[in-house]
Order: structure tokens, then C-alpha cells, then sequence
């Protein structure tokens, strides 16, 4: 068994490769192999999202505070809140972050394929993110 205690992790931000906006990681899980499972708590700021991504197991979103977008490519973007959990089927190309005026944090869980977990692509575009 191992605890890994509030705080003890340092937390990191995101590369603005993948990120447009600050985006802060804060670690919560990461079980050693077999095991491919962890987790992150990632809070974006006002106006702050991913790039264009797929994940090879999928994704799992759990909205913790504030207000979202999430968008699957081809489809309209869609709102999220605390409380809203958000899975994301392997291989679905996608965004999320915060809404243009409000931050947003959500626990993302995700799993490795051969020690991979994302994929990532190109830019959101300012059309795309507006929703337009």
C-alpha cells in the first residue's frame, strides 16, 4: 500500500505545445506496471484549452469547479460543470478547457497503450473555441 499525501507532489504547467492559455497539472495517481491507470487534477484558466487530441483507451473527465467546453470533432461544442463526467471513447479526436470568462478544474483519468495515453494535434482554432 502506498498513501500519497496532499501536497506532496509538486505541481507543473502545461506546455503551451499542446495548451493554449496556463493551465496548472497537479498529480494524483500513477500506480507502478502492470498498472496503466493515473490521474491528474488540471485547472485551466479563463480561456485556456487543449489542442485537438485523441486518447488510445479513452478518457474519463470529472468537472470539479468552475465552467467548461468540450468538443468531439464535427459536433457542436458542448457546456460542462461540476458534477459532469465526461467519457471520452478511444480514438475520439476533441477538445476541452474553460469557457472564455470562467476557469475551470477537472480530474482527468486516463490509461496507457503501450506506454502512451494522448495524442495530440494541431491548435484549436479561435473560430473553433468560439464556437463558431
Amino acid at each position: 500500500m502506498e498513501i500519497k499525501r496532499g501536497g506532496s507532489q509538486p505541481s507543473t504547467y502545461a506546455s503551451a505545445e499542446y495548451f493554449t492559455g496556463t493551465v496548472r497539472i497537479d498529480p494524483l495517481f500513477e500506480p507502478p506496471a502492470p498498472a496503466r491507470s493515473f490521474s491528474l487534477l488540471v485547472t485551466f484558466e479563463p480561456g485556456a484549452h487543449t489542442c485537438w487530441h485523441t486518447h488510445p483507451l479513452g478518457q474519463t473527465l470529472i468537472v470539479t469547479a468552475g465552467a467548461g467546453w468540450v468538443q468531439k470533432e464535427g459536433e457542436d461544442r458542448l457546456n460542462i460543470f461540476p458534477g459532469d463526467v465526461v467519457y471520452i471513447f478511444p480514438g475520439e479526436k476533441h477538445w476541452h478547457g474553460a469557457t472564455a470568462t470562467t476557469a475551470m478544474s477537472h480530474i482527468a483519468v486516463n490509461e496507457k497503450l503501450d506506454g502512451k495515453a494522448v495524442e495530440w494535434m494541431e491548435p484549436v482554432s479561435a473560430e473553433q473555441y468560439k464556437g463558431a
